[in-house]
């Protein structure tokens, strides 16, 4: 294994305590997340949780007419696979891939039985419950009251905060069916913050030049949900 992939890079991974840490760390699958993969599909059993370090994944909702929206995104802060410790062996959305990198897979019955053993891991697991929730919660708030151009800001800030990075590798594809809208209304948006010299893109890839502009475009959505991922994040222990 690659000394730049470690579990710990992982913020639930990382904040576990020593003793459930181990007793996991041998079952930790390292697995490629591709652009675009679909690691859910609505209704279906799940049957693994994912623990994203490089990649990020979105939270899809599917209506019937194929149209779709994203509800939440869930990168090296969180866990995929939430009903399967909540009571649940299926969710309502689809996740996929949104910008690409590694995460590490763990059977869920694995999970779940540290889930009701441990109580640290359990208060764990909740809070960052807790977190998303806030965040689908946000979402949908957002998605009512606040511009398409508002939205994409705070978009490419969170999506920032889980990279490494200041370029993002993703197609205005993905990002229209995130935010339910024709692609052609995000390159226009995204065309307005390019000609204000906040951002580049060229097909596939997304450079961000002008944090600070990006920040006073958002809404208050990005600030309120990043407060709650960085309450979870203050408790991580790195190994």
């Amino acid at each position: 294994m690659s000394p730049s992939l470690r579990p710990n890079q992982n913020y639930l991974l990382a904040a576990l305590p020593a003793a459930e840490f181990e007793r996991l760390e041998a079952h930790l699958e390292l697995v490629p997340m591709l652009l675009g993969e679909t690691l859910y599909e609505p209704g279906r059993q799940l049957h693994h949780v994912y623990f994203p370090t490089t990649a990020i994944v979105s939270l899809l909702h599917i209506m019937e007419s194929g149209a779709s929206a994203e509800v939440a995104r869930v990168g090296n802060e969180g866990i995929l696979g939430i009903a399967l410790f909540m009571g649940g062996d299926t969710t309502p959305s689809s996740a996929v891939v949104q910008t690409a990198g590694y995460g590490y897979r763990l059977r869920g019955k694995l999970l779940k039985e540290e889930f009701n053993r441990a109580a640290p891991v359990r208060r764990l697991l909740l809070r960052y419950t807790q977190a998303l929730i806030a965040q689908i919660s946000q979402t949908a708030a957002c998605n009512r009251h606040h511009s398409v151009k508002q939205q994409l800001c705070q978009w490419l800030l969170s999506t920032l905060d889980r990279l490494p990075a200041g370029e993002l590798i993703i197609t205005h594809g993905l990002v229209a069916s995130a935010f339910g809208v024709r692609r052609e209304t995000i390159t226009e948006a995204a065309g307005i913050l390019q000609r204000e010299g906040l951002i580049r893109y060229r097909r596939g890839h997304i450079a961000v030049y002008e944090r600070s502009g990006l920040e006073a475009g958002a809404c208050e959505c990005y600030a309120v949900v990043k407060k709650e991922l960085s309450r979870l994040q203050s408790d991580a222990r790195y190994r």
